[in-house]
């Protein structure tokens, strides 16, 4: 029987900071990750970054002391509610780990912490060919963006600088 360990990492801890770039890594070389491995700048820079960043929280599941699954969220707020939210930024299981409910795991911890921030709503992007990942995300109870039916849902959209 496997054993689930979900954490939130420390990002002065060493193995964790290895584990944070090596689950990324493995999302970045996905498909759905865009396909590229992680530049040696991001490698070497993204943990010292997100150490810096108070709102910036990464969450680790561990099957049986291997890592095994990611969530990178940051910490945002919401003009319309007034009140904090968990933006969940990136969300991996690595390829020999999935359809084990790592990724439940993960969304369960994510809303623990979201609850004890009192936050009053989880937010995350997926792109609409990851259909696997928005299943999920419609089970774990997420749904599009909208205001108003008559105005449409939100798209996210970026300007690269």
């Amino acid at each position: 029987m496997m054993t689930v360990k979900v954490i939130q990492a420390d990002y002065h801890n060493p193995q964790h900071a290895r584990h944070v770039i090596e689950l990324l890594d493995c999302y970045a070389t996905d498909p759905m990750g865009g396909g590229e491995a992680l530049s040696d700048f991001t490698a070497q820079n993204l943990i010292p970054e997100l150490a810096k960043r108070p709102n910036a929280l990464s969450i680790l599941a561990y099957v049986d002391g291997q890592p095994a699954g990611l969530m990178n969220c940051f910490i945002g707020f919401s003009t319309f509610a007034c009140k904090p939210l968990l933006n969940i930024h990136d969300v991996v299981v690595a390829g020999e780990y999935r359809r084990m409910g790592i990724s439940r795991q993960l969304f369960d911890f994510a809303e623990q912490i979201a609850r004890e921030n009192d936050c009053c709503k989880l937010t995350l992007e997926v792109v609409t060919g990851n259909t696997t990942a928005q299943a999920a995300y419609e089970r774990f109870g997420f749904k599009p963006y909208e205001l108003d039916a008559q105005h449409g849902v939100a798209m996210f959209w970026e300007k690269t600088l």
